[in-house]
């Protein structure tokens, strides 16, 4: 096998805009299979990315012995479920962020891939990938900032559609959950560690119940990462990662776009070099590294450790923002 062939759980707007595309670009990717609730929905979406194969029920897709792993960009209360069933027909996983609604959810996941050790999960993290942040986190191993002292991150969209999943408080939506969960996993990734505790101020919608404007302090040892999210600001985003000689700075580090270069500015000292990173599609590269490693029967990027490891994060975020007070952060990872 050259390829991994892939199957899509949905038709949800990420998949068919953004991961779909760039998957199949890929060298080791092979989109063959989309399924929806209906077979209409899934015909149309076939239709449209030239997928061959269309199924009107996700279950369809998971019987079906020619797909070979599965990408599932579901609702975030649909995560954990359909995880579980794609590992239980013999697919492998890809699936979106956050993994699932809790930390007890996503060890139930990491539990359940432990008990396949033939199949490769991994959370859907493209950001990682692209080389921007490969470059980043390369610059500060190498002391180019001198010693990390702290991260600034914000990320912010204004959606105010009441059927918009992402405003849905039972399904997972929020401002953490969804775009959160990024300035987490980025200090986490560039500090090459886990937080000892966090503090968070949160302000609800009082129609949607969702967090919509957060603010939170993490704290690693004394190395503090700070962020800012929320799904009624003008969008915008930005990462800043400063040390004791120096910062970098990285301009569109979520949505890097795949026609157009991206750039970062690392500064040492007063000199500011400003890099432009060539042309890469993140979810192009996410697709062949997740399909390399079943390819290969080797280790996935981003292990689903890492994936609970997060969510650890996420929930003690939300005890602060009950308690009003510094919460611990578990690590309790599974296995």
């Amino acid at each position: 096998m050259s390829k991994v062939r892939w199957g899509v759980l949905s038709t949800a707007k990420i998949g068919t805009v953004k991961v779909i595309p760039g998957m199949q670009k890929g060298q080791f990717c092979e989109v063959i299979g989309i399924a929806s609730r209906s077979q209409e929905s899934a015909q149309a979406a076939a239709d449209k990315l030239n997928i061959p194969k269309a199924y009107g029920s996700y279950e369809a897709l998971l019987e079906d012995p020619e797909i070979d792993a599965v990408y599932i960009p579901l609702p975030n209360h649909l995560h954990v479920p359909w995880a579980i069933k794609a590992m239980q027909a013999g697919k492998h996983v890809l699936c979106e962020k956050p993994i699932g609604l809790s930390v007890e959810e996503a060890r139930h996941l990491a539990d359940i891939a432990y008990q396949h050790p033939n199949l490769k999960v991994m959370e859907a993290f493209m950001y990682r990938h692209h080389p921007q942040w490969q470059q980043a986190r390369e610059i500060v191993r190498e002391g180019g900032i001198g010693t990390p002292v702290t991260i600034q991150c914000f990320f912010s969209y204004f959606n105010n559609n009441p059927s918009d999943i992402r405003n849905n408080p039972e399904w997972g939506g929020g401002g953490i959950m969804d775009i959160g969960c990024y300035p987490i996993s980025v200090s986490r990734f560039i500090l090459e560690g886990e937080p000892e505790k966090v503090i968070a101020s949160v302000t609800r919608d009082e129609e949607f119940k969702t967090d919509v404007v957060s603010s939170v302090m993490i704290d690693f040892g004394g190395l503090l990462s700070t962020f800012t999210c929320g799904t009624k600001i003008a969008p915008y985003q930005r990462v800043n990662i400063f040390g004791t000689e120096g910062r970098i700075e990285i301009q569109i580090p979520f949505n890097a776009p795949p026609d157009k270069p991206c750039i970062l500015w690392h500064q040492q000292g007063e000199k500011i070099t400003e890099i432009e990173v060539p042309v890469a599609d993140q979810y192009t590269l996410q697709g062949d590294l997740m399909s390399q490693a079943i390819l290969d029967d080797t280790e996935v990027p981003t292990p689903i450790s890492d994936a609970v490891a997060n969510m650890e994060v996420i929930e003690a975020v939300f005890r602060s923002e009950r308690s009003g007070r510094w919460e611990s952060v578990s690590h309790m990872v599974a296995k």
